[in-house]
């Protein structure tokens, strides 16, 4: 497993390779802890899975 950190307008993420022949895995907690400073990272993802978009989105990947 390999990990390395992309920073996106100022923001560092984590990346997660599992290995050479997998995809890369970006940590989005790291994206909502940036996202909202009064609430925790686990609720902005809870509102993200919640949303109208997300779950069309989710639904046309799958």
């Amino acid at each position: 497993m390999k990990n390395s950190i992309i920073e996106v307008q100022d923001i560092k993420i984590n990346v997660t390779k599992l290995n050479d022949n997998d995809n890369d895995y970006i940590c989005i907690s790291d994206i909502a802890k940036v996202r909202s400073s009064n609430s925790r990272a686990a609720n902005v993802i809870r509102n993200w899975l919640r949303n109208r978009s997300t779950l069309d989105f989710l639904t046309t990947w799958e």
